[in-house]
C-alpha cells in the first residue's frame, strides 16, 4: 500500500515504518496534540493529508521510551474500532 512495513493490532493498523520514519495512527481527535510533539508532522503521501495519521521523524524515535510511547498511542487507537 505505501511501500513500508505495517503493524496491526486486533486487525487494525497501529503503526508502520517507511524508510527511517514511523507512521502512527492516532485518530482525528488526538492528531493535533500528537503533531505538537517533537518530530511529528502530517501524514501526506499523495498531496491529500490523511486525517488521524501522522509521521514521526526517525531522529525523534531513537530512544526506546520515545518509540514505545508512539507505538502505545497507535495501539490504543487501533484497539478502538471493532476488530476485523
Amino acid at each position: 500500500m505505501f511501500g513500508g512495513l505495517a503493524f496491526l493490532y486486533q486487525g487494525n493498523m497501529a503503526v508502520g515504518v517507511t524508510g527511517d520514519e514511523l507512521m502512527v495512527r492516532v485518530g482525528p481527535d488526538t492528531a493535533d496534540a500528537a503533531l505538537a510533539r517533537p518530530g511529528a508532522r502530517v501524514f501526506d503521501m499523495t498531496g491529500r493529508p490523511m486525517r488521524g495519521w501522522i509521521v514521526v521523524a526517525g531522529s525523534a524515535v531513537t530512544e526506546d521510551e520515545a518509540l514505545g510511547a508512539w507505538i502505545d498511542e497507535g495501539r490504543v487507537f487501533a484497539a478502538s474500532p471493532p476488530p476485523k
